[in-house]
């Protein structure tokens, strides 16, 4: 034996050991050998060739091509997964990830699991083998092996086999989230030749994802936004996929796996750790004239999930994502397909680039006056994030008032704070914040407002600690006055209406409804108010903001249907206004009502506006708005509508216009914006 100088690695081990030459009594041949790289504490990874099925470490630069040459002899490398999968009598990767989203082999190691290594990262590498003709059973793992030295040592391209213990992952503290089949604590792990190229799984392709669904158990007529909801879990139920029904199962049967994304078209802004979605060059559903995609209703009524679209997570290489925003064209790229934070997602092999971007200009709303119809009233809906009166994105908000909005008779607000905004001091009075933010239109536009509102009490109605958000009106006193006669309402105050000399009124004018019934528990009491104008007709407007979604589980995740937190406070706060409504109409049933604001829910929720129907009409409908152009919010990969219009029979029977204006969703990026919500117009006739 001849033995060369040792040779440390980084951790004081030695990187190689020696190199010998091995006689083969069957022919007359000398194998180099050697090169021995530590994979763990107790495990080598070495580099194997053998006809016969001898091992010997050999040197890695004889496996630089697909064949070792050795005393004259070549044989070739041993690179066909398949049959060295048989060879070794291992378990094939796509029995491994079996038929379900729980591994049949889950809890056991197993040995001379075989596959190409096709990416990397800092904690894990992922293998590949052949496609199954079962479509169900993803031909991709990952291997997690963090501080292994197999991670410094594989590189793509490697056919290797290994030892590994077959485990499902999930946080510990996100229960709700589904398991991910990963093989955890590898041995054994030899290469057994190098550079071979693995082709991806072209998605639109090879594989295009379902539009519609996201899976079988989320039963009941509004589909994923069911009541009730956490009825059944996906790990427990462990069925079988159907990957050409249900997007979680799709998604499911890839994971693991190197797919290639074609014509990407971003479907949002990237998250804080700089996350986003896509759309690939497959089918889809609600696609609107941006190139997002909306929630809309499928053509069997339940609502459209978007399961399609995926999300593209951080690179493997350590590069960052580039910023994005919905619309923006990126180039082909390729990625791993995972599942981690509660979504499945495609880690890209390195950052994906930019081709193109959308028109960042935003064009003002069509909807203008009109100087010769003196029914005609203006109104615009915004939910301003946490204004109070020093907020940096307050002449922000003034400006899209008074350029995109084009400074509507009537403004709906929501998320106004008191004058002190988040600190804590017992402040509730929000005139300084609505002041401010009435001068500043006025210098954007010339247009004097008035304002109305009823201070909270102090810590009652939700949203950022000590802001006291609260709805409110800003209106021009030149287009509409309140109707006089009644005082305005205290924070406790119920107004209700009745007839007075024949006429229709309020008992607090502005007022609130029902302010302490337990639907509006630590949530904001809707603001109504009665309004005149200088030629006499009447018009009720209320002003909502509902109970928020926050603690809602993922969308993919194991609760089906996905947890809807505070559906059912949604649902009691929209029957308490329907009551009240109805009790205006009761009075006087051609009554023209305006209802507006952040539901923070879908009209596809159909359980929690239910007592609307008969009642009210969503004025996006009426006005004949394409469905997947009704949004106001982008999450995740929806566009989606949680803020609302709706109107009477009276005013639905005169015309409606309605438009959204995405100053917001469609700038340059999450910080470019003023609100996380778009605002809205609508011109109606009360006369």
């Amino acid at each position: 034996m001849n033995s060369p100088p040792s040779r440390s690695s980084r951790s004081g081990k030695a990187a190689w050991t020696f190199i010998f030459v091995l006689a083969a009594s069957i022919v007359s041949l000398s194998v180099f050998a050697g090169l021995r790289y530590d994979l763990s504490r107790s495990s080598d990874v070495s580099f194997i060739i053998s006809p016969w099925g001898i091992e010997a470490p050999v040197l890695p630069l004889v496996l630089q091509s697909s064949a070792a040459h050795v005393a004259g002899l070549v044989w070739p490398v041993e690179k066909d997964v398949t049959l060295l999968t048989q060879r070794l009598g291992g378990v094939a990767i796509t029995d491994i990830q079996g038929t379900s989203f729980l591994s049949p082999y889950a809890g056991q190691t197993l040995e001379n699991i075989v596959g190409t290594v096709t990416a990397k990262d800092k904690y894990s590498f992922w293998l590949m083998g052949p496609a199954s003709n079962d479509t169900r059973r993803s031909p991709g793992i990952r291997v997690y092996a963090p501080g292994s030295g197999a991670l410094h040592a594989l590189q793509a391209g490697d056919v290797i086999s290994l030892t590994a213990h077959v485990a499902e992952f999930r946080s510990r503290s996100k229960q709700v989230n589904l398991y991910s089949t990963q093989l955890q604590s590898p041995t054994d792990l030899r290469v057994h030749a190098r550079g071979n190229t693995v082709e991806p799984i072209v998605l639109g392709l090879d594989r295009s994802p379902p539009t519609q669904l996201l899976s079988p158990l989320d039963e009941g007529k509004d589909g994923w936004l069911s009541v009730p909801n956490n009825v059944s879990s996906i790990d427990a139920t462990d069925d079988e996929l159907r990957p050409d029904e249900f997007g979680l199962d799709f998604w499911e049967s890839l994971e693991g796996s190197l797919v290639r994304v074609r014509a990407p078209v971003a479907l949002g802004f990237n998250n804080r750790f700089g996350d986003f979605w896509v759309r690939g060059a497959w089918n889809v559903t609600g696609l609107n004239e941006r190139g997002g995609l909306s929630i809309t209703l499928g053509p069997d009524g339940l609502p459209d999930g978007n399961p399609e679209a995926v999300m593209i997570s951080r690179p493997l290489d350590g590069t960052r994502n580039p910023k994005v925003m919905i619309g923006a064209v990126l180039e082909e790229f390729e990625g791993i397909v995972d599942y981690q934070h509660g979504y499945f997602n495609i880690l890209p092999t390195t950052t994906p680039k930019v081709a193109a971007k959308p028109d960042l200009t935003v064009p003002p709303t069509t909807i203008k006056a009109l100087v010769d119809d003196t029914c005609a009233i203006r109104f615009g809906d915004y939910n301003i994030e946490n204004m109070g009166p020093r907020s940096h994105h307050l002449p922000v908000v003034a400006g899209h008032i008074a350029n995109h909005l084009l400074h509507p008779d009537i403004m709906f607000l929501q998320e106004v704070q008191d004058n002190s905004a988040k600190k804590d001091d017992g402040t509730t009075s929000a005139n300084l914040t609505l002041s401010r933010l009435a001068k500043a239109v006025y210098e954007a536009s010339g247009e004097l407002y008035n304002f109305t509102n009823i201070d909270p009490l102090d810590k009652q109605d939700g949203g950022q600690p000590g802001g006291n958000i609260r709805t409110a009106y800003l209106y021009n006193p030149t287009k509409v006055a309140l109707v006089p006669g009644s005082p305005a309402g205290m924070a406790e105050d119920a107004t209700v209406p009745s007839l007075v000399d024949g006429k229709l009124s309020l008992s607090f004018n502005p007022g609130r409804i029902d302010p302490t019934n337990d639907a509006w528990f630590e949530t904001r009491k809707p603001l109504v108010a009665h309004w005149i104008t200088p030629e006499g007709a009447s018009f009720f407007t209320i002003n909502h903001h509902g109970k928020s979604k926050g603690g809602s589980s993922s969308t993919q995740g194991d609760a089906r249907p996905p947890i809807n937190a505070g559906i059912e406070r949604r649902t009691a706060q929209v029957q308490v206004i329907a009551d009240f409504i109805a009790s205006i109409l009761a009075l006087d049933p051609s009554a023209s009502i305006i209802l507006a604001g952040d539901f923070n829910e879908y009209t596809q929720t159909h359980s929690v506006v239910a007592s609307l129907e008969g009642l009210m009409h969503d004025a996006d409908a009426t006005a004949g708005m394409p469905e997947s152009e009704r949004y106001t919010y982008v999450f995740d990969q929806n566009c989606q509508q949680i803020d609302h219009i709706y109107v009477s029979d009276a005013i639905a029977g005169r015309g409606v216009r309605a438009e959204h204006v995405h100053v917001n969703n469609w700038a340059e990026s999450l910080s470019a914006r003023a609100s996380d919500h778009d605002p809205s117009v609508g011109m109606v006739r009360v006369c």
